[in-house]
């Protein structure tokens, strides 16, 4: 499939980018049968086993690369993977996954150049990456507000495994728009000068873009961070709570074990066991040390 760079991408026949900056989309096995006619000297990885991160090495007469892009409905899970090699002539996309295709198209729906390039094209490729993901940093730092607001509300049960798999998702992101700042320098350095100097400029305003996403990542990862801590200290608290129940429990009765122990004992001779008021007294003195504790424990708001 081949587009020249045009207004707007206009899909054409092989034989029709010929002097024409062009857009090509190959698969693998498409590639090693036709490489040789594109003239750009060099080979790149054999399959998308091969590739593991988004980056471009500069060589001799070309610029190759790849592409591993997290989906962004699941960042975690399985990345799109390509390869791509460039000159001053245009760049083939070798994919089987079906994602530069998808990139292109949504190009081709949405932009119309006045001054068509390749480094036009090449910034609006990366650009239709991340087009989203201001939106995606926002829906994680609202589900991470909702964490917050339950946790101060003293909800008991914090999601967990959702605010890890938040963590997850951010940090594979981070490492994406490093990678993608990492290939945006290599072009802007145009070693081989296959760019025209006044265009790198787009290089250089997608840099940009990428390191505010990666700011906004960064600080999302600290917040995770301080939604845990806050857990941990509602955990704390309630759990001296509950200990600070358990002790004034435990001293109240500590008077009244006494007494039981007290009269549990086998003497002969206890004058008050014969006393008619014995049983009553002991009573209200029990109910006066309960009193007397807790008021006291309320007073040292301990209660």
């Amino acid at each position: 499939m081949f587009f020249a760079i045009d207004e707007t991408l206009q899909k054409v026949a092989r034989e029709d980018i010929k002097g024409r900056q062009f857009v090509a989309i190959l698969t693998f096995d498409e590639w090693n049968k036709n490489k040789e006619s594109f003239e750009m000297g060099i080979d790149i990885e054999q399959d998308m086993s091969e590739i593991f991160l988004t980056k471009a090495e500069v060589n001799y007469d070309s610029l190759t690369g790849s592409f591993s892009i997290p989906d962004r409905k699941n960042p975690s899970g399985d990345d799109s993977k390509f390869a791509f090699v460039l000159d001053e002539k245009g760049i083939v996309f070798i994919d089987d996954s079906g994602k530069a295709k998808e990139i292109i198209d949504g190009i081709q729906r949405t932009k119309k150049w006045k001054m068509p390039s390749l480094e036009r094209f090449l910034y609006d490729f990366l650009d239709q990456i991340v087009k989203d993901d201001l939106r995606l940093m926002e829906k994680y730092e609202d589900e991470l507000d909702n964490m917050e607001k339950s946790i101060i509300e003293g909800e008991e049960d914090l999601p967990s495994g959702r605010l890890n798999e938040i963590r997850s998702d951010i940090r594979y992101l981070r490492i994406h728009y490093e990678q993608l700042m990492d290939l945006a320098q290599e072009f802007e350095e145009n070693e081989n000068n296959f760019f025209k100097p006044e265009n790198l400029r787009y290089f250089s305003t997608f840099i940009n873009r990428a390191s505010r996403l990666h700011d906004t990542s960064l600080s999302l990862r600290d917040y995770t961070m301080q939604i845990r801590d806050l857990y941990k200290a509602h955990l704390d608290v309630k759990q001296n709570r509950i200990m600070t129940v358990l002790t004034v429990v435990t001293t109240i009765f500590m008077p009244l074990t006494l007494i039981v122990g007290w009269y549990g004992m086998n003497f002969r001779y206890m004058p008050e066991l014969n006393w008619e008021w014995s049983y009553p007294v002991v009573v209200v003195l029990s109910v006066l040390i309960v009193v007397v504790s807790l008021l006291f424990f309320k007073h040292k708001k301990w209660l």
